[in-house]
């Protein structure tokens, strides 16, 4: 079984906060500048913002993945 989630590149990401003014209860910024995504699973009501927040990061620092998700532990691992 797999779903997706939303995933954040730290190597690229300046937390510049667009992503959180899309959508603050999947994405937050503290005040030192660290993003952390609330919300990884994408839902029918977080896809259409999600897809915003994606589209506008401007370090393309944000994607969508899919994960399979392991039945005996219910723990999500990236798909290769």
């Amino acid at each position: 079984m797999s779903r997706r989630q939303v995933v954040v590149d730290y190597g690229l990401c300046e937390a510049n906060a667009i992503c959180m003014g899309i959508n603050a209860d999947v994405f937050h910024v503290d005040d030192d500048d660290n993003l952390f995504i609330l919300k990884p699973d994408i839902t029918p009501e977080t896809e259409r913002d999600v897809i915003e927040a994606v589209r506008r990061c401007p370090r393309q620092a944000l994607a969508v993945v899919e994960v399979e998700v392991d039945a005996e532990d219910s723990a999500p691992s990236p798909r290769v």
